[in-house]
């Protein structure tokens, strides 16, 4: 399984791009200003998208990519999520107001994206992959997920603030790689728990949830970008002063537009 980040960032700037990664250059999650790295031949090769929530940095490409390769599509692009994010989408995007609606054209019985919903701990078969829906702690309706090929599993939590639910199910799987948002620094702590994001305070303690014996190497996403530097270097200072005699240490790095990975 290939994962390629084609955007990461909390929001946007130069060389920035918001959240979004292609999986086997067929399954996207999120659908983030990054996804207009892509050709219009990658774009076609895509048959489904899984959509952690409905926020802006995680959708503003998707009417997009639609529209640009509408023409050259056999069948209607499934995006799957949940009810809430597919309520919101409907309400306020594809409502022929910001956005055509997309689910009746050209038409009802054809039209270009068909929505599917989803629910926490339900399990997907997307392109021969298993994709469950992992619980997620956000200001609307939210989700994460854990893709798996073979016998490893990548894991996104998509945007949330501390999670048990969460971390008591990865517990459980065989995690490759985790990607966790880490939005805010400490300095804006109180704006982290209002809005429903971490930062490196509360990381670390969410980091205390991996289980006895798990090592697997994290990727921390979605940093805001005027702050990213300060976020990675409070999140190293956290790993460079647990208590004295800890044997626990993370193999923790910032994630960036463009790389790849395979699982």
């Amino acid at each position: 399984m290939k994962v390629r980040v084609l955007g990461c960032s909390g929001a946007i700037a130069k060389d920035c791009r918001t959240t979004s990664f292609l999986i086997d250059g067929e399954l996207l999650v999120d659908a983030g200003t990054g996804v207009g790295d892509l050709s219009l031949d990658e774009m076609c090769r895509i048959d489904s998208v899984l959509l952690t929530h409905s926020h802006l940095d995680h959708v503003a490409a998707l009417p997009l990519m639609v529209d640009a390769v509408a023409s050259r599509r056999l069948q209607p692009l499934k995006v799957y999520a949940l009810a809430g994010t597919i309520a919101a989408l409907k309400a306020h995007l594809f409502n022929d107001v910001i956005w055509p609606d997309f689910t009746r054209i050209p038409s009802e019985a054809e039209p270009f994206i068909q929505f599917f919903e989803v629910h926490s701990g339900q399990a997907l078969q997307l392109g021969g992959k298993q994709v469950e829906v992992l619980p997620a702690v956000h200001t609307v309706p939210a989700a994460g997920y854990a893709v798996r090929a073979a016998q490893a599993c990548w894991v996104f939590s998509g945007d949330t603030e501390r999670n048990a639910a969460f971390w008591q199910r990865i517990n459980q799987l065989p995690v490759a790689m985790l990607v966790i948002e880490t939005a805010f620094s400490n300095r804006e702590r109180e704006l982290a728990r209002r809005s429903l994001h971490l930062s490196p305070a509360t990381l670390a303690q969410e980091l205390d949830c991996i289980g006895p014996g798990q090592r697997y190497p994290i990727y921390i996403t979605h940093t805001k970008p005027a702050e990213t530097e300060l976020i990675m270097s409070e999140i190293a200072h956290f790993e460079q002063t647990r208590p004295q005699g800890s044997s626990v240490t993370h193999d923790i790095h910032w994630l960036r537009a463009g790389q790849e990975f395979e699982i």
